[in-house]
């Protein structure tokens, strides 16, 4: 598990500079940076479409993971905004997991009723 965070802030120190450099050279809109190529057909469109459908599969993994409290399906839409809030958030909950990745995985009360 160790392996797992250390390799999540590395992604996540990469992805914050890179998101950092990108904004202070074009601002915040991404908005057109994913829905033309979205519309021209094209690989850059793919590859946008393929890392929407990724975010919008971690948020519902969240909402699922909390059982759709309200307070899950509030961390899933944070979690739209992709890996900046995502990568945290899977910090948090792999340290409180305490290395069992069932918990990890399922959410302390799913795991708990797993083992029962």
């Amino acid at each position: 598990m160790a392996l797992f965070r250390t390799l999540l802030v590395v992604l996540y120190v990469v992805l914050a500079g890179y998101t950092a450099a990108v904004v202070a050279e074009h601002g915040v809109n991404f908005m057109p940076a994913l829905l033309v190529p979205l519309a021209a057909l094209n690989w850059s469109g793919q590859i946008n479409l393929d890392c929407l459908i990724y975010v919008l599969t971690g948020a519902g993994w969240i909402a699922w993971r909390h059982e759709f409290s309200p307070g899950g399906i509030a961390l899933a839409v944070v979690a739209l905004f992709g890996a900046l809030t995502f990568i945290p958030y899977l910090l948090i909950v792999s340290a409180r997991a305490e290395g069992d990745v069932r918990t990890l995985l399922l959410g302390r009360e799913r795991a708990l009723r797993a083992v029962s």
